[in-house]
């Protein structure tokens, strides 16, 4: 069973990693970093994973220890008290942690088209979400990226939590079908991974949003903006190595190491072997950019900008920022773009 718990993985590579200058890194000291994730699903962090198993990290000098923890919001929390220096929260929470004080900054675009969904029973009477008025949809978190997704998309039909629809925190995996099972809930705001575990798990369902919220990306990579101005190298190295783990699992050709870095990094997925195969092919479509992005990682201001306005219209921020800018930059991902070659 997949359940949100806290874990850590670090990885070698197999063949040691080299530096710019032909000398071995894994003869110097790594320097140890912690990334933090919102579910302890390594395919929805396939990136990281790959470029810790194929030793991207390391050749910057870096040793990953991954951390799963219980949502956006958690990790917000992670990143501003220094207990990581990476994390992977969603746009809607980063701008709200905004408001209050939290000084962070997506640098990369990871889920470029919406990885989230509000879904129904294959056999709900419920056919768009006009009819989920009145009626209770579950969430995997209290305050997770999934929230604000589904906030947003509910109030693009003029309704609002708390008055014309319920919000119930039921978790992801067991205690989400549990749920549905028991009929506490009408609906679920699932990320496409909490979708196929819930198909896997025999519990049919079928995606209700309009295709319009396609465009809203999901979570990102995020640090802090004090790690930027003060740690700028450590930064750029990331941004390199996990520019260039993104590539390498984008190849076809380089599928079954990849599935397995992934499986290193969580067993309970690889377990299932078609079903981890199934579930990162949906994962990884979701991270291939629009026509018009110049190189993976990269934000489009506009969706920033509908990002806020959605949060302002569900009230879950009182106005919109004074510089929206600085929650987010694409100047990291160009970088990482660099050292992948495009």
């Amino acid at each position: 069973m997949i359940n949100r718990r806290a874990f850590t993985t670090s990885l070698l590579a197999a063949i040691p990693a080299t530096g710019a200058f032909g000398t071995s890194v894994l003869a110097q000291s790594l320097r140890d970093i912690t990334f933090v994730q919102p579910s302890p699903s390594a395919i929805n962090s396939f990136p990281v994973f790959v470029a810790i198993g194929e030793g991207y990290f390391e050749e910057e000098g870096l040793n990953v220890t991954v951390e799963a923890i219980n949502g956006s919001g958690a990790v917000l929390q992670a990143l501003s008290a220094g207990q990581a220096s990476f994390g992977r929260p969603g746009p809607g929470p980063m701008i709200a942690a905004k408001t209050r004080g939290v000084d962070a900054v997506h640098i990369y675009n990871v889920a470029a088209r919406s990885n989230f969904g509000i879904a129904v029973q294959q056999d709900s009477a419920i056919q768009n979400i006009e009819e989920l008025r009145g009626k209770v949809i579950g969430t995997g978190t209290a305050d997770g990226a999934e929230v604000g997704f589904a906030k947003n998309v509910m109030s693009s039909a003029g309704m609002t939590d708390g008055v014309d629809f319920e919000f119930l925190t039921v978790g992801d995996g067991g205690p989400a079908t549990a749920a549905f099972l028991n009929g506490e809930i009408d609906a679920y705001s699932a990320s496409t991974a909490d979708t196929a575990i819930l198909n896997q798990r025999g519990i049919a369902v079928r995606d209700i949003t309009p295709a319009e919220f396609g465009r809203f990306f999901g979570n990102g990579i995020a640090t802090m903006a004090d790690t930027i101005a003060n740690d700028r190298e450590l930064v750029e190295s990331w941004s390199r190595a996990f520019a260039r783990g993104h590539a390498f699992a984008l190849d076809d050709a380089n599928r079954d190491a990849v599935l397995k870095h992934l499986a290193d990094g969580n067993p309970q997925e690889g377990e299932d072997k078609e079903f981890q195969s199934a579930l990162f092919d949906a994962v990884r479509s979701k991270t291939i950019p629009s026509d018009d992005a110049p190189h993976l990682g990269w934000y489009p201001a506009e969706v920033w900008e509908e990002w806020q306005d959605a949060l302002v219209a569900s009230g879950d921020i009182s106005g919109p920022l004074e510089d929206l800018s600085a929650v987010w930059t694409n100047e990291f991902a160009a970088i990482g773009a660099e050292a992948v070659g495009g």
